[in-house]
Formats: structure tokens, C-alpha cells, sequence
């Protein structure tokens, strides 16, 4: 099961990346071959037709460029959004230019190929969402802007959407689909599209028949099945009203990540412990497993092919994760193994046990992005069941205040049986990752 959990999470990507050729951010993002884009051979119907047609003025492709480089980095698509230069795109499309500002800059291109520079105004790092204007807002005069589809027009299951973007960088295109709901246990709002975006898409709109805007193209699966997702148009829009006679940004925006990951991890935290934890994971203990709210839970069994160790595994993840520009974070993950181990005899039980517990890492990050794990091992007594814990955390190099803290627990009552569990929580507060891990320690107890 570990293996198809990785699998689900390669297979979930941004959908910026652009071109494979071009994009170093962001990270997690396979090759597509230009040959097996879908995007190219769908049919169109005539109803998308003319929605690219009385949309494709409003659209962009959006270059990172070397600056005194002709060089691109990283191309994504976006639209605009007022008759003053506002443009939408991903966050993720313009982090390079956000985050290294000495080094990039960016270029909107027109669907009828004029260049102009363009400037960042506003982040929703949260929503995977940028709010940008061009910088001499003559160059984009004579053009209507897109409209919001009002959130009071609810879409119905299976309305017919189009995506338009610019895919692979091989030029301006419409991908047809439908609606199907919100995403189940996001922790964000995200729409399920029925449909394939490609590479470079990002940041591009997704419209409804009448031309408004529904959602923005921002991840997709790259496995050939017709699942896409999109932000919901009311994120943009609120974006837009805040961001609307904003300064464009001096400097590089780690400050405004650091401080939209500070409010989310409070939000997150809250809602974790709140929702409590799920009854009867193990017939001897209490085993802290979270409810299905915004998290997946995946069970295996392994029984030993060798006469030895046996376990069952179960693993929590959450769907949502925060791109902040070179790593994701933002997130929390949980994991237990019951291992049975009375083939082996207690001697051999206890030293593949405790292999078990020490082979634990805490590396997700380089030392470029944070510290040195701080670790503190330690024995609990749980209303006289005993347990091992180890609890480490890890500062942000590049985001003050934040940490990522890893806990590990084993139980140590029974002689050739026990369960150890792995809490992880990312892009945590200090007060936070201290209050996680106790909530975490605490849950373990005899079952009554």
C-alpha cells in the first residue's frame, strides 16, 4: 500500500510545469511526451468552438524569463480579468518571479502573439492563485475582460465546462468536460473537472457556455484518465477585490508565504484536533486514527513469507498540500503498524522491533531549506501502558516561525506484539507541533 500511496501522489501534479522541456518548478512534475497529449486530438464540439473564439483575446500565456535572458523557465497560461491590465493566473506559474525576483521576471504573450512585461500585485498561496496587472495597461486596451460566473448560479452535475490554456507551449487550445462536484475531503474547496489538462495550462480559466468563469486550471492526473481539477472562480474573484489598487510586490514574497502558511496551520490544527479520532483501530489498544473528514486512510496486511514478522499498516494522508515555490508543505500524514510477531520468539521479536522503530527518517527537506532535526526520545505511561516516543521538529530556513515536527510511538507491553505509529504535521508553529504531538501521545490507551 505504500507503494500505491506514492503512485497517487506522482500521478497528482500541478499542471504548470509547461512544457517538460522548460520547467525546473514545480518539483513533482513528470515528463508528458507531446505525443500522448490528449488535449491534441480530443474532438471540439461547436458549442467549445465558440466559446475559445469569443474568449481567446482574454487569454495569455505567461513566461518566466531570465532577466537579460531571453531565456524561459517556466510557462503557464492566465486571463484577464479587468479592462485596467489584472490577470489571473497560479500561483504556482509566477512562483519563480515571486520568490526570485532578483533573478526572473515576467512576460504575458497574447493569443495574437504581442509581448508586454507584467508585475505581481497580490499571492493567494492557500488557493494556488496570483493576481497580476501588465505594466503599461495600453497593451491590453480594446480588450473585454472575463467575467465571473456569480456563486449564486450553482453548477449542476455534469454541466459541460471548456478549459483554455496554452498546452505544452504549442499554442492556444480548448479542452472540453464536465462539472462533477467539489472534490471529496479537500481540505480546500477544488472542483472535479472530467477533463484532460495538459502541461502549461495552468492558470489558464475554465468557462461554463456563456462564457464565464467557473474555476482555474490547476492540477492534473498524468496517467490518461479525464480527471482534472480547478479552483473555484470565487477565490480569483475575491483576489481580484482585494488585490485590485495593490502595489505590485518589492522584493521576494517568502514574507507573504510564511504569513498565509502561519494562518493556515492555525485553521489546520484546530480542525484536526476537533474532529477527534476513530474508534476501535486495534483490539488490545487505543490507536490514533483520524476520520475520513479531509484525510484518506488506506489499510494493508503483510503476513511474514518467511515465518517471521507479520503487520497490518494503515496510512492517513491528506489530499491537500501548500506549493510554496521550491517544496510543498502544509499538510499532515499518520501511519501505524501492528506487528505480530509470536513465530519468531521474543528475543528475535525484539530485535526486528526495534530495527523497525529506528529506521525512521526525518529528511523529507535538504539542509537548504531546514535545520537540523532537534529530537527529544523519551518513555510515556499511558494509564500503565507503556510506550516509547521520539518527537522531532525542524525549522524552515526560509519561513520564520515554521516547523515540521515528526512523532513516533511504540508500544512496549507485550513480549512479541506491539504497534508503533508515525504523526507528521508540516509547516506547523512551535505551539502548534507541541499541541499535535500531545494530542497525538494521548491517544493511545488501553481499549476498555
Amino acid at each position: 500500500m505504500r507503494v500505491e500511496l506514492q503512485r497517487l501522489a506522482a500521478l497528482l501534479v500541478l499542471a504548470c510545469a509547461g512544457a517538460a522541456a522548460f520547467a525546473a518548478p514545480p518539483p513533482p512534475v513528470p515528463v508528458v511526451a507531446p505525443a500522448a497529449d490528449p488535449a491534441a486530438s480530443a474532438p471540439v464540439s461547436l458549442s467549445a468552438r465558440k466559446v475559445y473564439e469569443q474568449a481567446r483575446s482574454q487569454l495569455v500565456q505567461i513566461r518566466t524569463v531570465l532577466k537579460g535572458q531571453a531565456s524561459q523557465t517556466s510557462v503557464g497560461s492566465g486571463f484577464v480579468v479587468s479592462k485596467d491590465g489584472h490577470l489571473i493566473t497560479n500561483f504556482h506559474v509566477v512562483s519563480e518571479a515571486a520568490l526570485k525576483p532578483e533573478r526572473h521576471e515576467l512576460v504575458l504573450v497574447t493569443a495574437d502573439g504581442r509581448e508586454t512585461p507584467a508585475q505581481i500585485l497580490m499571492l493567494d498561496v492557500l488557493h494556488d492563485l496570483a493576481l497580476l496587472k501588465v505594466q503599461d495597461p495600453k497593451k491590453t486596451s480594446g480588450y473585454d475582460a472575463l467575467s465571473f460566473r456569480p456563486d449564486t448560479d450553482k453548477l449542476a452535475q455534469g454541466e459541460r465546462m471548456y478549459s483554455l490554456g496554452n498546452p505544452l507551449d504549442v499554442g492556444f487550445a480548448v479542452i472540453e468536460g464536465n462539472y462533477n462536484g467539489l472534490v471529496e475531503r479537500s481540505f480546500y474547496p477544488q472542483i472535479f473537472f472530467a477533463g484532460s489538462l495538459s502541461g502549461g495550462m495552468s492558470g489558464g480559466p475554465a468557462l461554463d457556455q456563456a462564457g464565464r468563469v467557473i474555476g482555474i486550471n490547476v492540477a492534473r492526473r498524468v496517467d490518461g484518465e479525464q480527471v482534472s481539477f480547478l479552483v473555484p472562480a470565487s477565490f480569483a474573484s475575491a483576489l481580484l477585490a482585494r488585490g485590485r489598487d495593490a502595489v505590485p510586490l518589492k522584493g521576494n514574497a517568502w514574507p507573504i508565504v510564511a504569513a498565509q502558511l502561519t494562518a493556515h496551520q492555525d485553521v489546520l490544527t484546530e480542525r484536526f484536533i476537533a474532529q477527534g479520532w476513530k474508534p476501535g483501530t486495534h483490539p488490545r489498544y487505543s490507536v490514533p486514527v483520524p476520520p475520513d473528514r479531509f484525510m484518506r486512510c488506506w489499510g494493508s496486511s503483510e503476513p511474514s513469507r518467511t515465518g517471521g514478522l507479520d503487520f497490518e499498516r494503515s496510512d492517513c494522508v491528506m489530499d491537500t498540500r501548500i506549493f510554496v515555490g521550491e517544496f510543498n508543505t502544509g499538510t499532515i500524514a499518520t501511519r501505524h503498524e501492528a506487528y505480530d510477531g509470536s513465530k519468531l520468539g521474543t528475543m528475535r521479536f525484539a530485535a526486528q522491533y526495534s530495527a523497525s522503530f529506528r529506521n525512521e527518517g526525518f529528511g523529507r527537506l535538504g539542509p537548504q531549506h531546514q535545520t537540523k532535526p532537534q529530537c527529544h526520545e523519551g518513555y510515556v505511561d499511558r494509564k500503565g501502558l507503556a510506550l516509547r516516543t521520539v518527537v522531532c521538529v525542524r525549522a524552515y530556513k526560509k519561513l520564520p516561525k515554521l516547523y515540521d515536527v515528526a512523532v513516533l510511538v511504540a508500544t512496549l507491553d507485550q513480549p512479541q506484539a506491539g504497534v508503533q505509529g508515525r504523526f507528521d504535521a508540516q509547516g506547523v508553529s512551535y505551539a502548534s507541533a507541541m499541541k499535535l504531538a500531545q494530542h497525538y501521545i494521548e491517544a493511545y490507551a488501553w481499549v476498555k
